[in-house]
């Protein structure tokens, strides 16, 4: 594979990416869900319950009960993407930060490391794995949600 291709297919993965904090940050979960491999084989691990999601149905009404806690739309930022490309499969991790305001007017401001897993299916790059996860301090054995890296 020749570093054309592989730059070309990272950017079409950070593309895929921009697309999902755009539609993140409009509180349209339909166009985040274009992201996604559309059928019963995604797989998301969550750190929160039910902690994984079988099949994109489900992932999907997970984002519209995550959304349902905030008052307005939260908003999201993807730092420091790394993107490996190899054929059709491809990985990335990333730190992620969510804010908003939840329905109880706390103001909430949550830190977590995502990797996903992407596959090139009939030209076009999508999440087919995704893990979500937080540091855990191991003195309190708590989730660290503030942490940064």
């Amino acid at each position: 594979m020749t570093t054309t291709t592989v730059s070309n297919e990272e950017a079409a993965i950070r593309t895929l990416e921009d697309k999902f904090v755009t539609a993140f940050n409009a509180g349209n979960v339909d166009a985040m869900m274009k992201n996604y491999i559309s059928d019963s084989s995604l797989v998301v691990f969550d750190v929160v319950p039910p902690r994984q999601h079988q099949g994109a149905e489900a992932y999907r009404k997970a984002w519209v009960g995550f959304f349902s806690h905030f008052r307005g739309t939260p908003k999201i930022a993807i730092n420091d993407l790394s993107i490996t490309v190899d054929g059709t499969v491809a990985f990335s991790h990333s730190i992620q930060r969510v804010t908003g305001i939840d329905t109880n007017g706390r103001a909430i401001d949550r830190t977590v490391r995502v990797t996903d897993g992407y596959r090139q299916i009939e030209g076009h790059w999508l999440i087919v794995l995704e893990h979500v996860s937080v540091p855990v301090d191991v003195t309190t054995g708590k989730a660290d949600l503030t942490s940064k890296p």
